[in-house]
């Protein structure tokens, strides 16, 4: 047995949890409302505020699905009630961004600004404290979404090895590498 698809999810005062007849799982709660359609030999039931997730036979795909639909529901749980943020550093010389609606406007050292458009599920701020890097502050209920998002920022310039400059996760560490002087 899973033992993550086993264990119950405590549904929180003020969240309701609807599941269609087209396996549709539906939480409503204080920060907006989330959607997942979850695979049709999966279960889910309401059972004095603990959500069970069940699985029919103990194939080994039922009992994968087991663990990511708990896993899943519980992360919906969480966005409805509390929500989830991700924050990202502009680590290098004259790297700054700032928010503009649902518009990121970035300089990243490239011989233009970036502009990057936001879903409109996730909002966002930028800061930037005199002595400290530029972050910007990606917030949403969706924490597939939001990680995504996150990841796509990042991309567009990844920090490199030498000098650790570019866009990183708050707390990530990067592996610096010697530079060629070492080699010698």
């Amino acid at each position: 047995m899973s033992r993550i698809g086993k264990k119950p999810i405590i549904v929180p005062n003020g969240v309701t949890l609807t599941v269609t007849p087209a396996n549709e799982v539906i939480l409503k709660g204080p920060k907006g409302e989330l959607k997942s359609t979850i695979d049709r030999d999966i279960k889910v039931e309401l059972v004095d505020g603990q959500i069970n997730i069940i699985r029919p036979t103990d194939q080994i795909r039922h009992r994968a699905m087991h663990g990511l639909y708990r896993a899943l529901i519980a992360n919906m749980v969480v966005g409805v009630t509390e929500g989830f943020s991700k924050t990202l550093e502009l680590v290098g010389v004259g790297y700054r961004a700032a928010v503009t609606g649902q518009q990121i406007d970035m300089a990243l050292g490239f011989s233009h600004n970036i502009i990057f458009d936001l879903p409109k599920e996730i909002k966002a701020s930028a800061t930037a404290e005199k002595g400290k890097n530029p972050t910007i502050t990606l917030e949403s209920i969706d924490k597939q979404l939001l990680g995504q998002v996150a990841a796509k920022i990042r991309g567009l310039r990844k920090p490199e090895p030498y000098k650790g400059k570019g866009v990183r996760y708050s707390g990530e560490i990067v592996r610096r590498k010697a530079g060629k002087a070492a080699g010698k």
